[in-house]
């Protein structure tokens, strides 16, 4: 079979992302309808881009552009050619570009599949700049080894089906989360808590509960600057778009919140593990035991961005998250949510794993495709 060797534009459409408005993060622009896939959206999607922190209103999408589902992003700063493809239509900035193949002439898939292999040569092209980027002038300089559109789309299929089972394990994991979310609301926010038939209401709590500030749940610290912290390990690195990397040193070991602090203010995560966490993040600490999904799901329910009206650049701090209202169930009643939204993080932790397994032997397989050294 014969593969050629062509760059991106004999392959389809390739064109920048779009965000006009200064400053870029003003929150006039968002909390709509129109997700705003970001670089760390992109880096962390498996295959399909189906995760997004922020969104756009009205006045965010006039000044960027809505791209149909089935682009390919391409990241070109921050994360230097990470892919991802949108499983909707989305907006995104100037860093990150996004490539429609010719009919008939390239598979996404494939394309996709090209960038995987090939992410070392764009990062190591885009050095050079005060700031490492991948722009059109260099991206286009990139050739990919390329068979008949057929061929193409055997290998996408091919590559694709682990793609598919690990698409397929996240939105169960969605469904998990989302029916952990409806069991937090139905107790603390519906008040519809086991018990709560023969629980009498004071002062507009229930008997046993009482009002009080966040800080009396948890410990706020500082994430850290993680640059000259090797990548020869495997403890995640997170950031305020979610998974970064992996390294070899960590900065706790538990059950935690994590906060941005600049960012994607609005991307709340619980992790349950050994982890580091960037200098624009805060992680959560718990004061007390069989609080920390409790605290995960009350922060998660706050527009971050609404409490920064005014302010020239969002940030979250200290002083906002201390002094955040909370009614505190008694400590049963959290004792029993913990354990029951925990039998659904465990069925998500379960459903990861097999994720990793998953994108393993892909990544196996990849190399051996892609040159043509198996044939199908």
């Amino acid at each position: 079979m014969k593969w050629e060797y062509k760059t991106l534009d004999q392959l389809g459409t390739v064109s920048r992302g779009k965000s006009k408005h200064r400053p870029r993060n003003d929150p006039k622009l968002f909390g709509g309808k129109y997700p705003f896939i970001q670089t760390a959206d992109v880096k962390n999607a498996d295959y399909y881009i189906t995760k997004y922190s922020d969104t756009y209103n009205e006045s965010g999408v006039a000044q960027s552009k809505l791209w149909d589902k089935g682009t390919l992003c391409i990241t070109i700063a921050a994360n230097i050619a990470d892919t991802g493809v949108l499983a909707f239509p989305a907006c995104f900035p100037d860093s990150i570009m996004g490539f429609v193949p010719f009919e008939g002439v390239a598979n996404t898939r494939f394309i996709k599949y090209c960038f995987d292999r090939l992410q070392r040569d764009c990062k190591q092209i885009s050095q050079g700049t005060a700031q490492d980027n991948l722009s059109w002038e260099k991206l286009s300089t990139i050739k990919f080894c390329i068979p008949e559109y057929k061929e193409q789309c055997r290998i996408a299929d091919i590559l694709s089906a682990y793609d598919d089972l690990i698409e397929n394990n996240q939105k169960q994991i969605k469904l998990l989360e989302e029916a952990a979310q409806r069991l937090y609301k139905e107790w603390f926010v519906d008040l519809r808590f086991p018990g709560h038939e023969n629980t009498k209401i004071v002062d507009s709590v229930p008997e046993g509960w009482r009002r009080g500030l966040l800080k009396e749940l948890i410990s706020v610290n500082y994430g850290k600057d993680h640059k000259k912290v090797p990548d020869d390990g495997n403890i995640p690195v997170y950031g305020s778009g979610g998974l970064m990397r992996k390294c070899n040193k960590s900065l706790f070991s538990g059950e935690a919140v994590l906060i941005p602090r600049k960012g994607s203010l609005n991307n709340i995560m619980y992790v349950d593990e050994t982890f580091w966490t960037v200098d624009t993040m805060f992680y959560a600490t718990m004061k007390q035991p069989h609080t920390a999904v409790f605290v995960y799901f009350f922060v998660k329910a706050f527009d971050m961005y609404s409490m920064n009206i005014g302010a020239a650049v969002p940030s979250m701090t200290t002083k906002i998250l201390d002094a955040m209202d909370v009614v505190i169930p008694d400590k049963e009643t959290l004792e029993k949510f913990d354990k029951y939204a925990k039998v659904y993080f465990n069925k998500i932790k379960t459903l990861q794993g097999q994720n990793e397994q998953l994108k393993t032997a892909r990544d196996l397989l990849l190399p051996k495709l892609m040159s043509g050294e198996v044939e199908v």
